[in-house]
């Protein structure tokens, strides 16, 4: 299987930004221990993280032909962006949104997450872990 994880604006600050909220792990270390569950399992594991909406979208179209499922992390984008909502909404390919905090427990602002509805699951709260779980979740998803 091949597994897509995307992580939106902001991401690459992991280790460093609000850690009190996010943590210290950084991102490649995210992305590390991902790629080692990933390949355990005898599957490939391909990680971007963008600041910019649009190469957001266009990874995730780019995924119906390059990727059996998604773990996307929309950052900031969860609240607003239709045009991220709309893109996994258009594939034909599981998506598993994840969060490092519990958003639901935060600003009322972000208690709200526009592309919820069209995934597959959400996995929020658990730091490091909601990645994890959410990897493990679509693996479990799509050897099913």
């Amino acid at each position: 299987m091949r597994i897509l994880v995307l992580h939106g604006p902001n991401l690459n600050l992991l280790g460093a930004r609000e850690p009190e909220i996010y943590g210290t792990t950084t991102l490649a270390e995210i992305d590390a221990r991902l790629r080692e569950i990933a390949e355990a399992d005898g599957h490939v594991l391909e990680s971007f993280q963008s600041n910019h909406e649009g190469e957001l979208v266009d990874k995730l179209q780019s995924a119906v032909r390059d990727a059996d499922g998604v773990v996307i992390n929309p950052a900031a984008f969860s609240h607003y962006s239709l045009a991220l909502r709309d893109a996994v909404e258009a594939i034909d390919v599981p998506v598993v949104e994840v969060h490092l905090s519990n958003i639901y427990a935060r600003e009322p602002f972000r208690r709200r997450s526009v592309l919820s509805g069209v995934c597959v699951g959400v996995v929020a709260g658990f730091g490091v872990d909601s990645y994890v779980g959410g990897l493990r979740l679509l693996i479990s998803r799509l050897t099913a």
